[in-house]
């Protein structure tokens, strides 16, 4: 994604009540098929506003569009799941883990159907060694799948300002959310403040604020949509902050 990153190291991690883990031991029925290229990584971009984080890793070739029973108006978007398909004479036992960053609102993702389109990597792995081609010649599959916690080893929360946010307009997306992937509601605390001010869901994984002018730092608290856990980061947002630049947190929450 286009912009600078920076490190901020004074961050505090506030716990929730809500223990709940987000990953389903049981699995559901649902349908797949898979667009762009064969071995592609999947859509540039997306209806999460994830911009081209989705051809590098840890995204590349595990992204993935859902109907929107499951995108929820892109509450959905960040979450992870598994994906596996059901004939034995093709489909391998293990699941391919897919991250969502995409709604595909009709054809087969219509009509309140449960549905994952995937990129043609992601769903060629669902196959034995070697019959991924064969596999994706067959078109749309029955599944199943099942939520999981997200995993971004070596990553922590991070917060990319969006491009033409200012000191009334402050536009932010979270990266790398580790556990739930999704997220409920944000809210951002000015410098010498005390007060949170909520944040409000405008598309996709993306998120904003109108007043002001607002003055940084800002410390920026997010709660998971799944399971309600809450997170706070201090400061993470500098004084100097630029639109398109990501501002990268010391946390991130365990997956359970």
């Amino acid at each position: 994604m286009e912009g600078l990153c920076y490190t901020f190291i004074f961050c505090v991690l506030v716990g929730s009540a809500a223990a709940a883990a987000v990953a389903d031991p049981h699995w559901h029925p649902a349908t797949a098929t898979w667009y762009g290229s064969p071995e592609g990584d999947g859509s540039d971009g997306g209806a999460c506003g994830y911009g081209s984080m989705v051809d590098v890793k840890p995204f590349r070739a595990r992204v993935g569009a859902v109907s929107p029973v499951l995108f929820k108006g892109g509450e959905g978007c960040g979450a992870c799941y598994k994906v596996k398909c059901l004939d034995h004479s093709i489909c391998s036992r293990r699941a391919v883990t897919v991250i969502i960053t995409d709604e595909c609102p009709g054809g087969y993702c219509s009509n309140g159907r449960t549905h994952f389109d995937l990129s043609g990597a992601a769903f060629g792995r669902m196959a034995v060694a070697g019959a991924g081609g064969q596999l994706r010649n067959r078109g749309e599959l029955p599944v199943i799948y099942r939520r999981t916690p997200c995993k971004y080893p070596g990553k922590n929360i991070a917060f990319h300002v969006n491009e033409g946010s200012t000191d009334y307009w402050l536009s932010l997306l979270v990266e790398f959310e580790d556990g739930d992937g999704d997220v409920g509601s944000m809210h951002i605390r000015e410098a010498n403040s005390n007060e949170w001010l909520e944040m409000t869901h405008i598309w996709g994984a993306n998120w904003c604020i109108i007043a002001g002018p607002l003055q940084g730092p800002f410390s920026v608290k997010l709660t998971t949509l799944s399971t309600g856990k809450t997170l706070s980061a201090r400061d993470v947002i500098p004084r100097n902050w630029t639109p398109k630049a990501t501002y990268t947190s010391r946390l991130n929450f365990r997956p359970s």
